[in-house]
Order: structure tokens, then C-alpha cells, then sequence
């Protein structure tokens, strides 16, 4: 069984998939696929390199991660088309290794889960939801990023009333980590008792 987990930036995925690995559950990332498809001599860093200039590249060769975001952030087309190169090999490179993964059930973390297709790849869907108040909250002490930078991060994500539509199971992250490990643990259950039903 595929388990697709998603939230909004600062919501607590990261968490809550760190606690899934530790009770022994394989989690494919969606962001460091996408890292890893963009790696230095991949074809597509060099396709990038040719669209946008050689400045897109840091000093050692690896993407400008910020550049970039800068690029297609203020561009729709631009996005358009740095996101047909990418959705593709990044899908097949989930594809493997949701296949390859050796857990009761295994999970596919992606903030992008339900904006893309991947949610189709997925047989149930867990949100992590937090306040967009605490969403900013922890965005800015983790990253760093100005409030008027993690605006626009949620701005154009889904909203969080939408992805909460689209859920099979709410892990409500608004309290501390001990409500949060409970929360993990009652939903690592039921994922167990489904996929013992299964089989």
C-alpha cells in the first residue's frame, strides 16, 4: 500500500516522516528525488544550464536552487517548462523506489502530492495541517526566508481547506511533539491494520 503524506510548507511533514522511518516504514521523497535528478552531470542540469544561462549553476556546478525559483517564480512559462523536463524523470524515479521499498507500507512524502499527479500513484492520503499563523512561524525560524517570501510559498499551494478535502486521515500539528508522536503512532496502526487486511 502507497501512503501519500503532504501539508503545507511548515507544517510538520519533515516530523512526522522522520517518525515513520524510525517505526521502520520506507519514505520516498519527493523533494530529494527532485535534488536528485539535477545532480551535476545529469542530463537535465545540463538542460537547465542551456535554457536559463550558465548562470543558473553555483560556483561548484550545482544548480542555483534560489536563482532558479527566482526565474520561475516570476515567470508562468518559464515554470511551464522547467516542470515538463522535471515531472516526468522525477515520476519514474518514484516509481522505482516506491517498487523497490520493503515496508508493511510504504509512503511518498511530497508537499506537490496533491497539486500533481502523484496523488494518483498513492492508495491513501494523510495531510499534516498546521495554521498558516504557525505555518509562517516555523517557516521563517527554519529557513531563514522573510514572511513576504513564505506568502508566496502558500499562495501557490493548494489551499489548506482543499487539501484537508482531499484527506483520508488529518494529523492536526497545531500542539507539541509528544501530541504529534501519539497522533503518528495511532495513524501507523491503522495503516497496519489495513494493510494486514489486504493481504
Amino acid at each position: 500500500m502507497i501512503v501519500g503524506l503532504t501539508g503545507g510548507i511548515g507544517s510538520g511533514k519533515s516530523e512526522v516522516s522522520a517518525q515513520l522511518k524510525a517505526l521502520g516504514i520506507v519514505v520516498v521523497n519527493a523533494d530529494q528525488v527532485a535534488r536528485d535528478v539535477v545532480v551535476i552531470g545529469s542530463p537535465a542540469l545540463e538542460r537547465i544550464a542551456q535554457h536559463f544561462g550558465i548562470q543558473i549553476l553555483l560556483e561548484d556546478g550545482t544548480l542555483n536552487r534560489a536563482k532558479l525559483r527566482q526565474c520561475i517564480f516570476a515567470d508562468k512559462a518559464q515554470k511551464q517548462w522547467l516542470e515538463a523536463l522535471l515531472h516526468p524523470l522525477i515520476g519514474v524515479a518514484i516509481a522505482q523506489q516506491l517498487e523497490l521499498a520493503s515496508s508493511l507500507y510504504v509512503v511518498l512524502e511530497s508537499p506537490l502530492l496533491l497539486e500533481t499527479s502523484q496523488h494518483k500513484t498513492t492508495d491513501f492520503v494523510v495531510v499534516v495541517d498546521a495554521s498558516e499563523t504557525l505555518q509562517r512561524e516555523r517557516s521563517c525560524k527554519r529557513d531563514g526566508s522573510t514572511r513576504l517570501q513564505i506568502d508566496a510559498i502558500i499562495n501557490s499551494q493548494m489551499t489548506r481547506q482543499k487539501r484537508l478535502d482531499k484527506a483520508n486521515w488529518v494529523i492536526d500539528n497545531q500542539q507539541d511533539l509528544i501530541n504529534l508522536k501519539a497522533q503518528v503512532l495511532q495513524l501507523h496502526d491503522h495503516l497496519c491494520r489495513i494493510t494486514e487486511h489486504l493481504l
